[in-house]
């Protein structure tokens, strides 16, 4: 869809989100003079009620962004960091060897609710009233569940009843998964009651700022501290306390960073740093800008030699993922050079590869973690269901969220909210909201870029996507999926800027993806040559990347990625959402 310059009247912008609501939200709040910015606060606050299996108040929110007054793109860094308390050690003196995918010993500082707030403070326009009264409603008076948060209810229904009571009373009212309009007062009163103290000083920020203080000094990590000292079953089939303090939400709050940027023949791709996975899509970009004439698309569908070399490439990046991503001196320069990409870039071959191959950037010598070859096959969640799944255990393999908005004034915003699922934790019984499990990243073992270390953030899937032509910008992009989310972005960009389809056909294409390196979600998991494929693609491609070596996963003719898209061309804005599963949604006048 699209709409005219925003110069002519009755002109607001356009919303696209994985959720109607959040959509519908973020257009109700540009209707009412609002921004980008407030817009998009407004939606993800929404989304953490409307879709509470994929993201929630606890959780994480990395986001790049541009202002009408500076095109320069940024980083909102709003994944809190481990535990003080979260040492090796303790996890050695625990018998783990991997840290726990649900439960509460995963739980890293949560960093949604500062980094929405600070956002809104310093880019917004509304008032926190504004733009939190949408989520407070449908807290309070209920919001109309989709079908698949009652499945993933129905999932850890036992799990709930005889470890995590807190959790059932909330999901499991009457004894059954909630179904149909489902309220949550308790999470309406903790948001109400954050405003309430915010209000009492004057002055837009100000409140924002005392709204922030009310979570991280107040008696939200309050609550959090004494939560987190007690005992739940988690996916090691053993109770833990968890690890998390008051001092530790306390000692962080988000931040701003500059954002990875890389030139690509006119267009310049957005991500975030290496403490995402985000480059990885840049490698991958730049790894096939080389083998351009090679990739092609007939009929709107990728071939079998573009989807064999995009899966190649892939394999490549995230195994450079693996060696060198982490919260720490990532070696981005070399990563993302040309002359990089051209020596990676003679390891693809006719033939898919088997094997985990991270390189040498600036002649360092890679290092991966001595349990890989353990982890192969490992039994974790099924490959070929395309929306991030969660086992009876409260596993969960990547549930998040994306938001992108497009205002009248020329903001462009980007969002992948995410963690802090109802399913990975037991509930706070007075906040209404459970921790989310974003420590699972971490690796046990030391010397590796993603090792756990105290006060460190674990290196994250989120991985929101913009994009510049020419120096300006011109798509905000992204989907939920764990590790997916920068594989199928990769067919959304190659569909979009190669292939010439337009937003919304380049979110319909048939996608794909490989699990051939190591899952960041426990257990941790991986298939050196599968590939997950929509069938769409048709037998034949299907047959031929069989014949190349390929173990093809049929993912369902509609079963991969949920991703949106807005952009702002020239003053026209358009945007566009994922029709998999009929719920994402693309607004906008």
């Amino acid at each position: 869809m699209f709409t005219t310059r925003p110069e002519l009247t009755g002109t607001y912008g356009m919303v696209a989100s994985t959720h109607w609501l959040g959509s519908a939200t973020g257009m109700a709040v540009l209707e009412s003079g609002g921004n980008a910015f407030d817009a998009a606060v407004a939606a993800g606050f929404v989304l953490q009620v409307a879709e509470p299996h994929l993201c929630g108040p606890a959780g994480q929110v990395p986001a790049l962004f541009t202002t009408a007054d500076d095109p320069t793109p940024r980083v909102l860094a709003a994944q809190g960091p481990s535990p003080a308390a979260a040492t090796p050690g303790h996890f050695a003196d625990l018998g783990l060897d991997l840290i726990p995918g649900s439960g509460l010993l995963p739980a890293t500082v949560p960093g949604a609710w500062d980094g929405w707030l600070l956002l809104l403070r310093d880019h917004g326009t509304k008032t926190l009233r504004e733009v939190l009264g949408y989520a407070i409603s449908y807290a309070e008076n209920g919001v109309p569940l989709v079908d698949r948060v009652s499945a993933t209810i129905d999932l850890v229904a036992e799990l709930f009843t005889d470890h995590w009571p807190t959790s059932a009373e909330i999901w499991l009212p009457d004894g059954k998964s909630a179904k149909g309009v489902h309220r949550n007062p308790t999470l309406a009163r903790t948001w109400t009651r954050l405003l309430e103290e915010a209000e009492a000083v004057s002055g837009r920020e100000a409140q924002i700022d005392a709204a922030r203080r009310a979570w991280s000094q107040g008696f939200v990590a309050e609550h959090v501290d004494a939560f987190s000292r007690n005992a739940f079953r988690d996916d090691s089939g053993r109770d833990h306390a968890g690890l998390l303090t008051g001092d530790d939400l306390a000692n962080w709050e988000a931040t701003y960073e500059d954002a990875v940027v890389v030139d690509l023949d006119g267009w310049s791709l957005v991500k975030a740093g290496g403490w995402t996975q985000g480059p990885a899509l840049a490698q991958q970009v730049l790894l096939l800008d080389g083998l351009r004439d090679e990739l092609s698309y007939v009929d709107g569908k990728a071939t079998a030699r573009t989807v064999h070399l995009a899966v190649e490439a892939a394999k490549l990046a995230f195994a450079d993922r693996e060696a060198w991503y982490g919260d720490t001196d990532v070696p981005l320069d070399d990563l993302l050079s040309r002359e990089y990409a051209a020596q990676r870039r003679e390891l693809i071959g006719d033939e898919a590869s088997g094997e985990l191959r991270p390189g040498s950037p600036g002649g360092r010598t890679p290092k991966l973690p001595k349990i890989l070859d353990s982890l192969r096959d490992v039994t974790a969640a099924v490959g070929a269901v395309g929306e991030p799944t969660v086992m009876p255990t409260g596993e969960t393999r990547g549930d998040t969220v994306h938001i992108d908005v497009a205002d009248r004034f020329g903001n462009l915003v980007s969002a992948t909210p995410s963690g802090g699922w109802l399913q990975s934790s037991p509930a706070i019984p007075e906040l209404g909201f459970c921790l989310d499990s974003r420590g699972q990243m971490f690796w046990l073992e030391q010397g590796l870029p993603n090792s756990l270390a105290p006060r460190k953030r674990p290196r994250i899937t989120l991985s929101p996507s913009m994009a510049l032509r020419d120096g300006v910008p011109r798509i905000a992009f992204g989907t939920p999926g764990g590790d997916q989310q920068d594989q199928w972005q990769l067919c959304f960009w190659l569909a979009h800027t190669l292939g010439g389809l337009n937003l919304q056909e380049s979110i319909d294409t048939p996608a794909w993806h490989t699990t051939a390196f190591p899952s960041s979600f426990y257990p941790r998991s991986w298939t050196p040559r599968e590939i997950v494929v929509e069938s769409r693609l048709g037998q034949s491609t299907v047959d031929q990347l069989r014949a190349w070596g390929h173990e093809v996963t049929d993912g369902g003719a509609w079963g991969l990625g949920r991703l949106s898209a807005v952009s702002n061309e020239n003053g026209v804005l358009r945007a566009a959402a994922n029709p998999r599963g009929m719920q994402g949604y693309a607004v906008g006048r």
